[in-house]
């Protein structure tokens, strides 16, 4: 009996953009050069005109490509200047300032329908009896087979990789990071070691990130947040939410709390 994936299928339209963007982030089309026209691109998708369209059209409207009637679809000139969003991360920060940086992984998961909440639900925008069913049914296909590959079928059923990391100024807990990601969208991302390699850069690196939103509130520090920074349940922190998009949909969702007689927010107007 053939598996079911627990992935959701990706529409035609935005494979091809996630394709156009994977190109022109690895250089391959670079700003202001023209990209494979529309009868190249259906006949690579094995889709219709039409399709490609409304892809071309998205991106021309998100301005990553610009159309020139009569002469093709271009890279837009300010492509790489502005329409990559830049996430300055903590350990840029603290090594800008001279400071001793270190990351300690506190753990790592993967998170299937099941174990979502309604929060990351609604983050996500992931339609949970969907995937649960899908997930149900790939869970009787694999009774029936009797395979022995419990990990890889464990592996597809994630739909969010959750990772917590406390960072170090100078051997002192400066930031607690609780982050969950898109595991369709970044599958390898759980396997990184993120002691060595920072999230966001990782990310950055694998995904054009196209927008982001955030916000800064003063909390009062739960239990694992205040272990994490050393401080006493119910410390004051200081804590960025941010989430960031690519190809329309949420990628990463990430909370950062400062302790806040260590932290501060500051810049120039």
């Amino acid at each position: 009996m053939t598996k079911l994936s627990t992935k959701k299928r990706v529409p035609a339209y935005q494979r091809i953009k996630n394709a156009i963007l994977d190109n022109i982030h690895r250089g391959k089309w670079q700003a202001g050069e023209a990209i494979s026209t529309e009868m190249a691109l259906a006949e690579e998708f094995g889709v219709s005109r039409m399709t490609v369209n409304r892809a071309l059209k998205e991106l021309s409207e998100e301005r990553v490509l610009e159309r020139r009637q009569g002469s093709g679809t271009f890279v837009a000139q300010q492509q790489f200047n502005h329409t990559f969003v830049e996430v300055r991360n903590i350990a840029q920060d603290l090594k800008s300032a001279n400071r001793d940086y270190q990351a300690q992984v506190v753990s790592k998961r993967s998170i299937t329908a099941a174990m979502l909440d309604e929060y990351l639900r609604r983050k996500f925008d992931i339609d949970t009896p969907k995937v649960l069913l899908t997930e149900q049914a790939a869970r009787n296909d694999s009774d029936d087979d009797d395979d022995d590959d419990d990990d890889d079928d464990d592996d597809d059923m994630a739909v969010l990789y959750e990772v917590k990391i406390i960072h170090f100024a100078d051997g002192q807990p400066i930031q607690f990071e609780e982050r969950w990601v898109d595991a369709i969208k970044v599958p390898k991302f759980i396997e990184q070691d993120f002691s060595v390699v920072n999230t966001s850069d990782y990310l950055i690196a694998k995904i054009p990130l196209e927008r982001g939103s955030y916000t800064i509130r003063a909390l009062a520090a739960p239990e694992e947040v205040a272990h994490a920074l050393q401080v006493e349940a119910q410390s004051p922190t200081l804590v960025l939410s941010r989430q960031t998009y690519s190809s329309g949909q949420v990628l990463t969702f990430v909370k950062m709390w400062h302790a806040g007689d260590r932290y501060q927010f500051s810049g120039e107007l």
